[in-house]
Parts: structure tokens; sequence; C-alpha cells
């Protein structure tokens, strides 16, 4: 019973560590004022948007579209997408639209990061300020490159846009996204702003500015390449700045069937992730102690749902086996659920449809259930296995 004991003491300090280091981000960034929204500039920041595209004919049309439709100087965006090893008619499509777009075959290194490298070794990225990546599935909001512009200058950091579900009507599924999604970036994400801490990056409307791709390059080819980009740029103590106000919507997938190849792959990803950087994060001297915790935080934390059921698990586990300190671990570990309900609920109250919200979190309980079933099975991918990328539809 001693052993099950060090067990849970192992598996309760991972779920308490993001509630840990939201409370230090809280005390160094309660005194410090909110910084003023600058100017947009009369020489905004050059960008350079990449649309790393595999068989994305059916959404690619209206991703291009939106990019073209941003309210931003013609002469200070390009827009180049990367149709990486395609079937359909993703590049045609792109062509038709009239943005410059590389057609890459090389079924031996398939996938997103590495056709970012395989394109940067062939753009003048050196031009722009900033390399920002769009998924071929998403739709940024006119304002995008107005949101970047107000964080310049943009070559010496990275910066991360507001990742948006972009269908949250379909179904449950995807308006419990959509919830989550603004917990993040409405509220998590600017507590570690305010404290000066860096803000995760997600991929989708992740920016790079050049300055750090000439230091570092591009340096992330995992199956989650972003989380593997935050934590390398994270311990060179590189910062990353979040951007509400840039805002990308991507495709949610509306099913569990649909959704679940991704959530395997988050989750293995990260922790492959966290097991490469945990030592370099924490022997960093170019980063502080509130930065190191936050930042294996970050990683070590489960998504919402999957950390629900991990509490409902283990707190249950405990109670019923009840070995030493069996209470005292189910008391922190319900603790640990404080932080991500207090975000959703403040994420629910901004809700356009609230009734329809609150629906959608009678589906919880299944999903959650789900959701640790998918952890479990990811477990087989850790160390960058080959993952399927989430079937696409047509959004209504």
């Amino acid at each position: 019973m001693v052993l099950v004991s060090l067990l849970l003491a192992l598996v309760t300090l991972p779920l308490l560590l993001p509630t840990l280091a939201d409370l230090v981000a809280l005390a160094r960034g309660w005194p410090r004022s909110r910084r003023p929204v600058a100017p947009l500039s009369y020489d905004p920041p050059r960008l350079l948007f990449l649309v790393p595209a595999h068989d994305e004919e059916l959404l690619i049309g209206a991703c291009i579209r939106s990019l073209r439709a941003l309210r931003y100087p013609a002469d200070r965006a390009a827009i180049v997408v990367i149709a990486d090893n395609c079937t359909d008619g993703t590049a045609r499509i792109a062509h038709d639209e009239g943005v410059a777009c590389f057609e890459r075959t090389d079924l031996d290194q398939p996938g997103k990061p590495h056709a970012i490298a395989w394109a940067l070794g062939r753009l003048p990225w050196e031009e722009y300020d900033s390399v920002v990546i769009v998924d071929a599935d998403s739709e940024v909001d006119p304002d995008f490159g107005v949101a970047l512009a107000r964080v310049a200058p943009l070559r010496d950091k990275a910066a991360q846009g507001y990742h948006k579900v972009l269908n949250p009507d379909e179904s449950a599924l995807t308006r419990l996204g959509a919830i989550l999604s603004a917990a993040s970036h409405r509220f998590a994400y600017p507590v570690k702003q305010r404290a000066d801490l860096n803000t995760p990056l997600l991929g989708n409307g992740m920016c790079i500015g050049t300055d750090i791709l000439a230091r570092y390059g591009w340096r992330a080819f995992t199956i989650c390449e972003d989380w593997e980009m935050y934590a390398a740029l994270t311990s060179e103590g590189v910062r990353i700045d979040g951007v509400p106000d840039a805002v990308v919507a991507s495709q949610e997938a509306r099913t569990l069937a649909q959704s679940a190849s991704q959530r395997r792959r988050w989750t293995a990803g990260k922790l492959t992730v966290l097991a490469r950087f945990i030592g370099p994060l924490l022997r960093s001297r170019a980063i502080g102690p509130a930065q190191k915790l936050d930042a294996v935080a970050e990683l070590a934390a489960p998504g919402a749902a999957l950390h629900l059921g991990l509490v409902v698990l283990l707190a249950g586990g405990a109670l019923l086996l009840r070995p030493p300190g069996a209470l005292f671990f189910a008391g922190l570990l319900v603790a640990s659920l404080v932080r991500p309900a207090i975000y959703a609920t403040a994420a629910l109250r901004q809700e356009h449809d609230p009734g329809s919200a609150l629906k959608a979190f009678l589906f919880l309980p299944a999903y959650t259930f789900w959701r640790v079933v998918v952890a479990i099975a990811s477990l087989r991918m850790l160390g960058d296995r080959p993952w399927i990328r989430t079937a696409r539809h047509r959004t209504p």
C-alpha cells in the first residue's frame, strides 16, 4: 500500500503543476499594469504566410480566400501553399486562386514539419519579419495581420494567435472544443502574458520571427512540431507572445471516430516532447524558475477532459484501495480541477448561445471516458510513430 501511495504522488504532481504555475504567474503579473495596445505602424511588419497542405482540396480554397481578404497592406504579406505529397487537386486550386504553390513529393519524409522545412529552404524568408503557419483547413480573421502588427517588432520573437473552432455549432464535440479553446486563449494564456511568461505555440496561427529562424533554424520534426518548437524556443529564452485578437479558425472533428487520430497524436506528441525537453528546460540558463515551472506544467498537462477522467479514476481508486494518505491525495486531485473549471466557466459566460453550450456539457461524461481510452491507446505512438490525419468534411 505504501507503493500505491508513492504511485499516487507521482501521478498527482503533474496534474497539480498547472495550478501551481498559474498561482506563480498571478503573483508575478498582479502588480503589473496591462500593456497598452500599440498603434499600427506606418511600416507594418512583412509577413510570409505558409500553408502546408496534404490532400486539402475540400477546404483550401476558403483558406486562401480568407488570407487574400486580410485588411493588411498587400505589399507587406505573401502567401505560399506547400502541396505536400498531394494526390488530389490541392495544387490546382492554389494556382487557380492566384497564390504561389510549391509542390513537394517525398514519401520518405512526409508530414507538415518536413514540408515547412523544405519550403523554407526554397524561399527568401529573410526578406520578411515573421513566418506565419496557417493550416489548410483554416480561415483567418480579416484583422489577423493587424493584430500581429500591434505586437511588433516581430523579427526577434515568436507569437501565437487565437486558434479558434471554425464549426462550433456542428455537434456537442465541436461546441466543447470551442469552449475549451476560448478558455485557453481568452483566460489562461493572458495570465501568462501578463506575467511575462511564454504562451504555448499551437501550430495553427504560429508566428516565428525571421531572426529566430536565422539563429536556430526550423528544428521541430516530431508529430507535435508546435509543442516541440515551443519547448525548444522557451529553453533558449526566446519570447513567445500570445495575440488573442489574431484569430485563425480551423475545422474541429465533429464525431469521436473522426477525432480519435488527432487526440492520439496530441497526447503521444506532448509526452514525447516532455521527455526530450524536460532536461534542457530545467538546465537552461536563459530562463528563470517561473518560466521553467510554467513550461514543464504546460507540457505535462493533459487536456481538460482527460484531466477530469484521470482525476475520477485516480481519486476513486485511492478511496477504494485506502492506501496511506488516500484522502489527502484524493483532495489534491479534486483541487487540481479548480483551475480548468474556472477557465471553462469564464468561457461559458462569454458564449453567444449559453443554452447550447450547457447542453454540450451533457456529453462531457461520455467524452471524458472516451478520452481516457484514447489516451491509453496513444501510448503506442510515443517516439514519433506515424499518425493518420483527421478526415475533413464540408462545413455547413
